[in-house]
């Protein structure tokens, strides 16, 4: 059985979304699953879907002086602006991204927050891996979304810092009850999500290289989403989590 916390998860019920709702919708369905574990009226989930184009801001970014400018920049370039409950800093995404939300109940949900990240960026890192990509984990410089445990790959496995790109963000909420760890691959077609990242931490004046905004398929071509997704549901089915 997968250890996620400090004890054994129950199977996760799996969770494929291919309706197309709109990308508030989508963000929203997330949070109305989480309550749906929280309060005992689902089991362990794991949510995979494909984006609509969004820029995701956290709520930090909402406060700063440029946030209006911010999301004038996401409409300009056909990414949708919501602000999501969980951490972090504004991320872009699309239908060449694939999004994972695993939820569980947990008694004590702050229990483990800060290991979660760790295993989960690990296990993600994998993933990537066993398709080909040198894919490490931690934070590399000038990142959109700054986090410690984020993914990133090496082209061509150089490790120089300036040829690092980012693959994997991740975010979580902590309710009481249940917590949602949330994660957005980036698997092809990146030059939308650089160029839209670019204009909005401009926006935000914050600081941002357009450089490691990338994509796995940069690093293995022709890589699919569909790749990665079944490389995830591998993943988890070697881990006797699924139901």
């Amino acid at each position: 059985m997968a250890v996620w916390n400090d004890g054994a998860s129950l199977p996760l019920a799996l969770i494929e979304d291919r309706d197309g709702e709109d990308a508030a919708a989508q963000l929203a369905r997330a949070a109305e699953l989480l309550d749906e574990v929280k309060r005992g009226v689902r089991g362990p989930t794991l949510r995979l879907y494909r984006p609509r184009p969004t820029m995701a801001f956290g709520q930090r970014d909402t406060h700063l002086p440029g946030f209006a400018e911010a999301e004038a920049a996401s409409w300009a370039r056909g990414f949708v602006p919501v602000v999501r409950k969980a951490g972090g800093r504004a991320a872009a995404y699309h239908e060449g991204t694939v999004i994972v939300d695993h939820i569980e109940p947990a008694r004590e949900a702050m229990v483990g927050h800060r290991h979660r990240f760790e295993v989960f960026g690990e296990l993600y890192a994998g993933a990537l891996r066993s398709l080909g990509v040198d894919a490490r984990v931690g934070e590399i410089p000038g990142e959109y979304c700054p986090g410690e445990y984020s993914v990133h790959g090496v082209p061509g496995g150089r490790s120089t810092t300036a040829a690092l790109v980012k693959l994997v963000g991740t975010a979580q909420r902590v309710v009481a009850g249940a917590w949602l760890f949330s994660s957005v691959f980036v698997v092809s077609d990146a030059a939308p999500v650089r160029a839209v990242l670019s204009d909005v931490y401009r926006a935000l004046d914050l600081p941002f290289e357009p450089s490691t905004a990338g994509a796995a398929d940069d690093l293995v071509p022709g890589l699919t989403v569909d790749d990665v997704e079944s490389a995830l549901l591998a993943m988890y089915r070697e881990r006797g989590a699924l139901a």
